[in-house]
């Protein structure tokens, strides 16, 4: 059953939590944070949004296509894999230009107003496949959880 307060709450409470995971994203590169703890905090404000809405997860096989045409894989394994491949490329990039493998490049610092200097660069790109790898991950591995936990609880019924 649909509980109306936490769906309501995962409504204004998601958003906010997707926002804090961006930051987190952003500051891993000079600070604490970065794609994994960022990642972490995506998928949660995911399921959030997964749990508010138990009757829609009840229906994931068709909730969580790609697409109509693409029926075989699942939009966060398709995360994971664009994830693995940004993370991937990052890593490699310097190795074309004769650097060091994961040698980090960087574009110049500039700043923006209310945000202060902004520093770009390869180690970003790096956390931002890992962030979509560990978001693709959590997500895909909670909603097989809650598929498998209920084909559980059918099994058991029909033993009722």
């Amino acid at each position: 059953m649909n509980s109306i307060i936490l769906t309501a709450a995962a409504r204004l409470i998601a958003p906010i939590i997707f926002v804090v995971s961006l930051i987190l994203l952003y500051q891993g590169h000079n600070l604490p944070g970065g794609g994994f703890i960022g990642g972490l905090i995506a998928a949660t404000a995911i399921l959030l949004k997964d749990f508010a809405n138990s009757r829609a997860a009840k229906k994931l096989p068709e909730m969580v296509k790609v697409g109509p045409d693409d029926e075989s894989k699942p939009m966060p394994v398709v995360l994971m894999i664009i994830g693995l491949g940004v993370a991937g490329c990052s890593a490699l990039l310097p190795v074309f230009f004769g650097d060091p493998f994961f040698m980090g490049y960087w574009l110049p610092t500039f700043s923006l107003p209310g945000l202060g200097a902004i520093h770009l660069g390869t180690p970003l790109i790096f956390d931002v496949g890992v962030y979509l790898t560990v978001i693709g991950f959590v997500v895909h591995s909670a909603r097989c959880l809650k598929i498998e936990s209920e084909s559980d609880e059918e099994k058991e019924e029909s033993w009722n």
